[in-house]
């Protein structure tokens, strides 16, 4: 038996059956663009840890970041005191968030931070209700999966859930109802029929003087790579600000330079929100998320009622500094924009000669989705494309309640590397779809 057979025997008898592998392969060790096998197997990995190791894995300035903070202080719970890099990372970080945002409170994961952000709008409003948005993913706690619609398997079976939650259409341009041409421009020729889906929903579900938050992803992760036209962020927005609602962007999957910038919501949008959540890429791997607000929003908070016990944890905060430092110093926002050309122009030759069968391709920088099309492939063809990538060894993900495929590969992921994944991608594709 085989070390890797070994291991998988092993987990299927003691880990947790609710928790989903796309594969069987084990991991030893990560460098770069690369996971290891006991094997010996080099795994080309364009998922970075589903958004998260976007310096790639174990990159030696991080490395060396967490190895000096191991040596000094690991824990020093923020409800005890103040540590040092958790004060180093809020000032660097003010020259990174959008401008208007100043007041910061550190967690561990994404869902936790959104949660933090539903606690501080409530608050901040007495208010009671949230509203979010069809397709959208925020979590797995109660709250946040009483928020996420991109698939039902993350609540099926766990009711009741949380009340006072409401879900919004959101627009998702290629199934639009109202799309006449194949052409359609989300920005240019949009048709506004998410517009007018969101004013009916306010008139029929929710009054707006009960709603504290608004939140909403600004490129939906788990919903597919669904990017909405910018007429629809500016409008809910505008809304936000007409009815005293708390406008929160969550980036946990979209931030720190996925699409091309450090956030979405003002790099391709150029909209400022009340509360900005994001996690995943901020440490390079290691557990961390924040929420960063208007300084208004937090002025009223208790003390004791924010904290944890890892909340802004020193050795996670050196890791997200030292990441920091390989953006400035590796420009890895101009290799994004680069290798996102890259992928780009192959995947639309790729999808101009698959007769037919790759019907979309769409994100930004290196949030990238492909959807194929339901009319011309069986169900699960994405997750077959997925099982062919792994033969291929290539780590890959689907996404979203269709049959679509992500590609998510570290942001620092050579011009090289993104020609060999999409050459093994290409032959995935080709082979499950049989064409």
């Amino acid at each position: 038996m085989g070390e890797s057979k070994k291991w998988v025997d092993f987990a299927a008898k003691h880990l947790c059956p609710g928790v989903g592998r796309i594969s069987d392969f084990v991991f030893t060790r990560g460098s770069g663009s690369r996971l290891y096998t006991p094997e010996g197997k080099a795994i080309l990995d364009f998922t970075a840890g589903i958004g998260v190791t976007n310096t790639g894995h174990c990159h030696p300035a991080v490395v060396e970041a967490v190895r000096q903070q191991a040596g000094t202080i690991t824990h020093a719970q923020v409800n005890l005191g103040l540590n040092e890099p958790l004060l180093m990372l809020t000032e660097r970080l003010l020259g990174v968030v959008p401008k208007s945002l100043s007041r910061f409170f550190f967690w561990n994961s994404g869902a936790e931070a959104v949660e933090a952000a539903v606690k501080v709008a409530r608050m901040h409003t007495r208010r009671p209700g949230i509203v979010s948005f069809q397709g959208g993913y925020h979590g797995r706690t109660f709250m946040t999966m009483s928020m996420t619609s991109s698939k039902h398997v993350y609540s099926a079976g766990f009711g009741p859930l949380m009340s006072n939650t409401y879900t919004a259409p959101f627009p998702y341009c290629h199934r639009c109802p109202s799309r006449t041409v194949p052409t359609c421009d989300i920005d240019q020729g949009c048709c506004g029929l998410a517009a007018d889906q969101f004013d009916d929903f306010f008139k029929q579900n929710v009054a707006p003087q009960d709603v504290a938050a608004i939140v909403i992803e600004p490129l939906q992760g788990e919903g597919g790579f669904v990017l909405p036209p910018k007429s629809f962020m500016e409008k809910v927005r505008s809304f936000c600000s007409q009815h005293g609602i708390v406008f929160v962007v969550d980036e946990v999957q979209s931030g720190f330079g996925r699409t091309g910038s450090m956030f979405c919501i003002d790099g391709h949008f150029n909209v400022e929100p009340d509360i900005l959540v994001s996690a995943k890429g901020l440490a390079s791997g290691y557990p961390l998320s924040m929420i960063v607000s208007k300084p208004e929003f937090m002025e009223g908070m208790t003390p004791g009622s924010m904290g944890g016990t890892y909340a802004g944890n020193a050795v996670s905060c050196a890791a997200a500094l030292a990441t920091l430092d390989v953006f400035e110093q590796e420009n890895v926002l101009g290799n994004v924009h680069e290798r996102s050309k890259q992928a780009f122009l192959r995947l639309a030759k790729m999808k101009e000669e698959s007769n037919g069968r790759i019907a979309d391709i769409r994100g930004l920088g290196l949030m990238i989705g492909i959807e194929l099309n339901d009319k011309l492939v069986n169900p699960g063809s994405a997750a077959r494309v997925v099982k062919e990538a792994g033969q291929r060894e290539l780590l890959l993900l689907n996404t979203g309640a269709y049959e679509c495929l992500r590609l998510l590969p570290p942001l620092t992921v050579t011009e090289e590397e993104m020609e060999e994944g999409l050459d093994k991608f290409e032959g995935a594709v080709k082979a499950a779809l049989e064409y």
